[in-house]
């Protein structure tokens, strides 16, 4: 039948709408249909995770594609999708929010002095973190810069009680 061709997986008769396009075969399709790739698509990434995510990281952080970011929030678009995405991590995070809130006024109020250095590896190039190991005591943080914040999580999680909802 003209139009159609069988799908070498599955075996079944589709159009040729249902195989992606292939100019190195004979008329032009892949011999596996659409839904049998995405399938195989899937499985390989489920077996390869890790090698994909690595991948992504690394894929990520070519500087063209941060420099693309950077350029992007500071557009209107990306100005609008930080803060939506900002409103939602305050509505999915009311005790890290609300924790973050008291270490802040604490700082600006004298109550908590902001050491000038991070705690766990003395980097005193920039920001510093008031990290919480316990959210159930806000007052209590160790200041980090953020790769030492975003280390102590991967290897340790969320923090006590920084999951639960009020």
């Amino acid at each position: 039948m003209a139009g159609t061709k069988v799908c070498f997986k599955c075996n079944f008769i589709k159009p040729l709408s249902e195989f992606y396009k292939h100019k190195q075969m004979g008329d032009g399709h892949l011999n596996k249909c659409k839904a049998c790739s995405k399938i195989d698509a899937r499985k390989n990434y489920i077996e390869n995770k890790e090698h994909y995510k690595e991948y992504d990281r690394n894929r990520a952080n070519l500087p063209h594609r941060v420099q693309a970011r950077a350029d992007y929030a500071e557009t209107l678009r990306g100005k609008e999708a930080g803060a939506k995405a900002s409103a939602k991590w305050d509505r999915d995070n009311p005790i890290k929010k609300g924790a973050t809130t008291i270490v802040r006024n604490a700082v600006r109020d004298g109550k908590i002095t902001k050491p000038s250095a991070c705690s766990s590896c003395d980097n005193s190039d920039g920001m510093l973190h008031g990290h919480h190991d316990d959210y159930a005591f806000p007052l209590v943080v160790r200041w980090l810069c953020p790769q030492c914040h975003s280390d102590w999580h991967k290897e340790n999680g969320p923090g006590l009680n920084g999951d639960e909802q009020c």
